[in-house]
């Protein structure tokens, strides 16, 4: 009997849950792309950006 983690669930639980006020997930696209999802706000609506990470930092992905 093998217990799995979610791979998606936040790290810190509850405690951190409460103690921010945006949370954002990120996850790796296709390639050299990064995604950011806004999920949980008072203020910005659930959405995702689309970002990269480049020799001076992080930049708009090429296309």
């Amino acid at each position: 009997f093998l217990s799995q983690v979610d791979p998606k669930k936040p790290v810190g639980g509850h405690i951190l849950a409460h103690a921010s006020t945006t949370r954002i997930a990120l996850r790796k696209g296709k390639g050299e792309l990064r995604i950011a999802k806004i999920y949980d706000s008072p203020d910005l609506p659930e959405s995702e950006a689309t970002y990269a990470i480049c020799e001076g930092g992080v930049c708009d992905p090429k296309d």
